[in-house]
């Protein structure tokens, strides 16, 4: 009797009698209750089968399934525990102490809403109503029943999910949190009262294997702590969080950038980490901080696209740069991932910069660190100890200068290793570990991850990742134009102005020739107000010399004169008009009346 090829080779499978023989997987058994699933490469080794669920729901008891060389999957399917798609729950909200929850249920799934309310002599802190949310997660902030009055920190709460040890709140106390079963810990697992009142690192929080964070979160806790990077505190009593806006420009600031192409991440994950990283370059560039770029894509080995010593040199082009990383070609470049070749190099450019700079210069160095990843390194060994000789060259023993480095990671893939990638970050204050579902509305949050309502010194911020075309989308992305208009001209004919600070609106003399004040109305249109409109004031400059730095001192409406400049919230200004007269055939005097208006506007 003559045995198959097939069955030989399904019989070697089984047996594993030492010849390496490679086995395809089978779908068999592999169908989910409910919801899909898609192979990254057929039903070959190494192909992963992702499971995905409607809505509200996540694939249950496993995400992932890998094919291994012997034809078997990994996590095999379990005969008694079918697959299927669950509805997704929220933390257990029942951390809350000195307080009661309503409705009082056992479980809490999307959409289900719960309120709190305090026992008596007890006074509430945070969300008093909170929903649960589709990513897992519930809205608001951790409600906080406590009183605080002889403590020195106030009660720091117990995120939904989670348990504590420590209830006192004296100097140097310390808290730890721990979190439910089939939970895992993000951020830091202890905090300690500071002499100042306020406790050190931020609020943890407990997530489940499908929970993730959405672009708004990143825009909202990765913009804080990139704007604290790029700013100085104002009083040192005041926490990170509280700090003021100031940008400082007479320091370096090093970002370095790294994204893992490796096949566990897929290639929709690498596109969009592409679209956003560019976008965080450009909108560094726009708020007026000069950045000095490391850039590389990595998986076994690592393919540098910018070279941050090419900044210091005066070679660098980012517009270069930009087409580079957008085009750089990844196929066969994909097998396995080298995370610790990753930190090497960073820790390799960081020393050349330390060399050229010197040690006093290398001091005025700030560095962030940014990861894209899955975490599944499985080449090169560990990281860590290239992250804690990083961190030793920028702390110089002094944990002042603990600030002066930050290492965000962002977990993203169908199967994330979290505990692994969490231990890569590095940072004081905020949030510097990020889980996502997908990056699809990363660019965006890059873009508005800056709160223009605390930036006190522009007068607006080009935004360019409105995918609508509409005008309100137009107007965001040209913040600064206005509009000039004569009341003695027929409706539709007006000048354009440009906002060039909160009080001054600049545009051509011609359009304000032998006109009064009166006569002229400036309408700014932002795109999230109806048009608002200004009368120019009897201070209007046509052409005007003077305003010197003398003049400057003693007139208060002259931006510049009084420090910072604040942006009035409802835009409703008197708008100085300040008009340049060129005229060819007196180049002079020309130049010398377009100097003076803008001296007005920054003399100090």
């Amino acid at each position: 009797m003559r045995i198959s090829g097939d069955w030989f080779v399904a019989l070697l499978c089984l047996l594993g009698l030492g010849v390496e023989v490679l086995c395809d997987c089978t779908v068999q058994n592999m169908q989910i209750n409910g919801g899909t699933y898609k192979l990254t490469k057929n039903l070959t080794k190494g192909s992963m089968l992702v499971y995905s669920c409607p809505e509200g729901h996540y694939p249950y008891p496993t995400l992932t399934r890998v094919c291994q060389p012997n034809g078997f999957w990994r996590p095999a399917p379990k005969r008694f525990l079918e697959q299927t798609c669950k509805p997704i729950e929220c933390p257990d909200p029942y951390a809350l102490e000195n307080g009661n929850i309503f409705p009082p249920q056992e479980r809490f799934y999307v959409g289900n809403q719960t309120t709190y309310k305090c026992f008596t002599g007890f006074m509430m802190r945070g969300s008093s109503s909170r929903i649960c949310l589709p990513n897992g997660k519930w809205s608001g902030l951790t409600p906080i029943c406590s009183r605080d009055f002889e403590s020195v920190c106030s009660d720091p709460g117990i995120p939904p999910g989670a348990s504590r040890i420590g209830n006192w709140f004296g100097n140097n106390s310390r808290v730890k949190y721990t979190c439910n079963e089939n939970m895992f810990l993000v951020g830091s697992s202890e905090r300690v009262c500071q002499e100042n009142g306020w406790w050190t690192a931020q609020e943890p929080a407990c997530y489940f294997k499908y929970t993730y964070d959405t672009p708004l979160d990143v825009a909202q806790a990765f913009g804080k702590q990139i704007v604290n990077t790029i700013s100085v505190t104002e009083s040192l009593d005041e926490p990170q969080d509280g700090r003021k806006i100031i940008i400082s420009r007479n320091w370096a600031l090093n970002i370095y950038i790294a994204v893992d192409i490796s096949e566990s991440m897929g290639n929709e994950s690498i596109v969009n980490a592409r679209h956003a990283v560019k976008t965080l370059i450009k909108k560094m560039a726009r708020f007026g901080v000069s950045s000095n770029y490391e850039i590389v894509l990595f998986s076994s080995q690592v393919y540098e696209v910018a070279n941050i010593q090419d900044f210091y040199d005066g070679r660098e082009d980012l517009r270069k740069i930009i087409h580079d990383w957008e085009t750089f070609e990844t196929s066969g470049k994909t097998f396995n991932t080298n995370l610790n070749l990753v930190f090497q190099t960073f820790e390799e450019r960081m020393s050349f910069l330390k060399q050229q700079a010197g040690i006093e210069g290398f001091k005025k160095h700030r560095h962030v660190l940014i990861l894209f990843s899955d975490g599944a390194f499985n080449v090169g060994g560990l990281p860590l100890p290239a992250i804690a000789r990083i961190k030793d060259m920028v702390y110089m023993s002094d944990e002042f200068r603990e600030e002066y480095l930050d290492i965000f990671v962002f977990g993203v893939g169908d199967d994330i290793f979290d505990d692994d990638l969490q231990r890569l970050t590095v940072g004081t204050g905020g949030q510097h570990y990020f889980r996502m579902k997908n990056l699809s509305g990363l660019e965006e949050a890059f873009d508005r991850f800056i709160d223009e309502n605390e930036v006190g010194e522009l007068c607006g911020l080009y935004q360019e990742s409105d995918a609508t075309q509409d005008k309100a989308s137009s107007l965001r992305r040209y913040p600064w134009v206005a509009f000039v208009l004569k009341k003695t001209l027929p409706k539709g004919m007006r000048c354009l102005g440009s906002l060039v600070s909160p009080d001054f609106v600049l545009t051509g003399a011609a359009c304000l020739f032998s006109l009064e004040p009166k006569d002229v109305v400036v309408e700014i249109d932002d795109g999230s107000h109806s048009r608002e409109s200004a009368q120019a004031t009897d201070n209007t400059l046509v052409g005007r010399e003077g305003n010197n730095k003398e003049e400057c001192q003693s007139t208060s409406h002259v931006p510049g004169c009084s420090g910072n400049i604040q942006i009035p919230t409802d835009r409703q200004i008197e708008l100085q008009l300040v008009a340049i007269v060129l005229f060819l055939v007196r180049p002079t005097w020309a130049t010398h009346q377009l100097l003076h208006p803008i001296k007005a506007l920054y003399c100090s």
